[in-house]
């Protein structure tokens, strides 16, 4: 099997820890990054301006891709890779967050989840062997067990009911991958629920850890919980994990939330921010967020951010990038996503550097205080 993942760096102080996943393709180093393609693009960037600023794993989602163009036209394109001219690792989530995110087109029940199509209201199922299925026929090298997640609040008895569910799912779509799925191409990872409970968190992360699958993430996680209850969630979860494994804290995409998910120890991570506040006028930079619609961006003929090295800061001014943003050009949304994405893998390898030589505390506390003095404008 082409998957294998190895710890080559343990943090003295803390759980953080280094990596390297090989997904048969160039080593990926951990912890990594990694850009959302839901329907087979991240938004607003080319593969190759992608390949340049240094990624190497991205995301698409298993709902979006069956919905369009569906999995046996991908299939018959030669696999998503093909499809999207992508020759590096894609992750695939299994549709579960939309099992979260579209209550008022779905149903729940044991066997699986009725879905309304976004494309056409057609009536769609999803269960744990056709998500096994499709996410087959897409051809992804990561692979995510189908799972509830719970909303914020949620009481325990039903957030009970959503982890047990999502245990049962998570040994169905193991037995599917290990009989009819392709386990030698294709790391399946099982995702832990819980909520904010700690005997369900730990539960979980025993039962699904016990699974023995290539992987495993942590679900449930900025759903809209406050920071403190998101917090305690990562905490909970983490000593009760596999320690040789690969742990994929899901959807979690704030700066300050990576470091401190480094810190208790994961490894792989995912968010939609730096691409959507690319597309609405907002940058990441070493002091924080910056909202380029702000009136004093106007005459700042400067760059974004004075100590960024990427191609938009060596080239554009903060003045002319919002020109473009208040004329509603697309070349705005181009220049501020690809901004973002480089401070990303930039930030990453950051903290990659800093655990390799020990000094990640003192490089966390220091990212972590100037991202609180705020923003440039």
């Amino acid at each position: 099997m082409p998957f294998s993942f190895t710890i080559t760096k343990q943090d003295t102080e803390s759980r953080a820890r280094l990596g390297v996943l090989d997904l048969g393709f160039s080593p990926i180093e951990t912890p990594v990054f990694m850009p959302v393609g839901t329907r087979g693009t991240v938004k607003a960037m080319t593969q190759a301006e992608l390949e340049e600023i240094g990624y190497r794993l991205i995301l698409g989602n298993t709902y979006h891709l069956a919905m369009r163009p569906g999995p046996d036209f991908i299939e018959k394109a030669g696999g998503l890779h093909n499809f999207i001219a992508w020759p590096h690792g894609i992750l695939t989530d299994s549709g579960g967050y939309q099992v979260f995110s579209l209550p008022l087109l779905r149903k729940i029940r044991d066997e699986g989840v009725d879905f309304r199509s976004i494309v056409n209201g057609d009536r769609i199922h999803f269960d744990p062997e056709t998500v096994m299925d499709i996410q087959r026929k897409i051809g992804a090298d990561i692979i995510m067990a189908l799972d509830e997640c719970p909303p914020h609040p949620c009481s325990y008895e039903d957030t009970r009911t959503a982890t047990e569910r999502t245990h049962r799912w998570a040994e169905r779509c193991v037995k599917h991958w290990r009989e009819h799925g392709n386990p030698d191409r294709q790391a399946l990872f099982v995702i832990v629920q819980g909520g904010a409970y700690e005997d369900l968190r730990r539960e979980s992360a025993e039962f699904l850890g016990s699974l023995d699958t290539p992987g495993i993430a942590v679900g449930g996680v900025s759903v809209g919980e406050p920071v403190e209850e998101m917090l305690m969630a990562e905490e909970r979860t983490v000593p009760y994990l596999p320690p040789h494994k690969p742990r994929y804290l899901m959807g979690l995409g704030q700066p300050e939330d990576i470091l401190r998910a480094v810190e208790r120890g994961f490894d792989m991570f995912d968010c939609v921010l730096p691409t959507r506040c690319g597309r609405t006028g907002t940058a990441y930079t070493t002091r924080g967020r910056r909202n380029l619609k702000a009136a004093p961006c106007a005459e700042d003929f400067g760059p974004i951010d004075p100590e960024c090295a990427c191609p938009v800061c060596s080239r554009y001014s903060t003045a002319y990038i919002r020109h473009l943003i208040k004329s509603e050009e697309i070349l705005a949304s181009r220049l501020l996503t690809y901004h973002n994405l480089w401070y990303y893998y930039h930030l990453m390898a950051g903290i990659r550097a800093a655990v390799a030589e020990d000094r990640f505390a003192e490089y966390s506390k220091s990212v972590l205080a100037r991202l609180e003095v705020g923003s440039l404008t």
